[in-house]
């Protein structure tokens, strides 16, 4: 009799499968393609002490003990929520604190100025919807749907969450997550087992990892899984919705990196592949 952590049956190879998935990665490549998502990055600034004018944003930026400051001269604008900030006889703004991994978003026409804190410090990054990375996406290579990667598996949670620290896709900073517990799961004749971070919506865990077909067919770095453990426990693994991360596609993208243990020693042949932006490079 199958286990719960086998592969899922021949039935789920149906074109309904196939479709589900076609769907499902149709609609995150729109999300993807967004005007202001992170494909229209065009510069990575770091907050500092020090005002200071920045490439492609309205004035002078300057980050100190936790509070970040534009002072916008006359004629400068920035709006948030459709508010207007400047004024005609200049305005200094003070935004702050932000918690880490969260961010606002300002506006200075139609270019999106996201304030966010990453690693302890504080980045702007303007988001320019004619920037080629955006205009120019082709969409991203992946493997052909494949039911033998949607795997059944375990959520145990950890007697108490524990604090993980992760490097990061830019060099100096590091991340800190709470990983409340692993999933545990069968694949390619081996018992595997990958730590799970807190997902961005209540209920889903995120995990990064990175397998046999990093660096070769998929993006060295990381490669991303989002899941919804049930209320017993029980986790559907399907790799085939495994994405890549925004440092897969620019440089200007703070992301983090699996933890050790999350290098999986199997080719999960599932999932996005290396963009064709990385290819060509």
């Amino acid at each position: 009799m199958p286990s719960p952590t086998d592969t899922l049956t021949a039935a789920a190879t149906s074109p309904a499968f196939a479709a589900e998935w076609a769907e499902w990665h149709a609609a995150h490549e729109r999300h993807r393609a967004d005007p202001h998502g992170f494909l229209a990055v065009t510069h990575l600034h770091w907050l500092d002490a020090t005002p200071r004018q920045l490439d492609g944003v309205p004035g002078t930026w300057s980050a100190e003990n936790d509070v970040v400051t534009v002072a916008l001269e006359s004629g400068e604008s920035l709006r948030r929520d459709g508010r207007e900030l400047g004024s005609d006889a200049g305005t200094t703004l003070r935004f702050g604190p932000i918690a880490e991994r969260a961010g606002i978003n300002l506006q200075a026409e139609d270019i999106v100025v996201e304030l966010a804190k990453r690693g302890g410090e504080y980045i702007v990054r303007p988001r320019d919807p004619r920037h080629p990375l955006v205009n120019e996406y082709r969409g991203t290579p992946a493997y052909e749907p494949d039911a033998a990667f949607a795997v059944k598996g375990r959520f145990v949670p950890f007697a108490e969450p524990r604090t993980t620290t992760v490097g990061a896709a830019v060099e100096g900073i590091q991340h800190v997550y709470e990983a409340p517990g692993e999933i545990r799961f069968s694949l390619g004749g081996q018992e595997l087992s990958l730590t799970a971070f807190n997902g961005h919506t209540p209920g889903t865990l995120s995990v990064l990892f990175t397998d046999e077909t990093s660096g070769k067919t998929t993006y060295a770095a990381n490669r991303s899984l989002t899941v919804a453990p049930g209320e017993d426990g029980s986790v559907l693994l399907d790799f085939n919705r495994a994405v890549n991360l925004p440092c897969a596609y620019t440089d200007l993208a703070t992301c983090p990196l699996p933890p050790a243990e999350n290098r999986l020693p199997v080719a999960i042949e599932a999932g996005e592949k290396i963009p064709y932006e990385r290819q060509a490079q």
